[in-house]
């Protein structure tokens, strides 16, 4: 189980620090510092959709070009989210066939069956 983000993302160290408090076995990557594939993007959004990983509310959206921000489908969204990966909504948490895009603990307790 891999649990994608950046490091000093607040909402990732939640759900690092709720890992670690429920004994998970989870390795970390951050997409800033190890990078991140078109692949395994492409997977998570065949799994999540676009729509759940592309993070309209950030400040790297914000900061986009109006060319950038308009028309966006999934082609554009990968594309952006591989040049700018703070486009992706954090943390990404992957296991196998399954993906859980953001944090919350019910969620997590869920994924866990705890």
């Amino acid at each position: 189980m891999i649990l994608y983000g950046i490091k000093n993302c607040d909402t990732v160290r939640k759900a690092r620090k709720w890992l670690q408090a429920n004994q998970a076995q989870v390795t970390f990557h951050d997409f800033r510092e190890d990078g991140l594939d078109k692949d395994q993007l492409t997977s998570w959004v065949a799994m999540a959709g676009w729509e759940t990983l592309f993070n309209k509310r950030s400040t790297s959206f914000r900061n986009l070009s109006d060319a950038d921000k308009s028309d966006i489908d999934q082609d554009k969204a990968i594309e952006l989210m591989l040049a700018h990966p703070t486009l992706i909504k954090r943390p990404v948490l992957v296991a196998a066939d399954k993906v859980q895009v953001g944090f919350k603990e019910a969620e997590y307790q869920a994924w866990f069956n705890l």
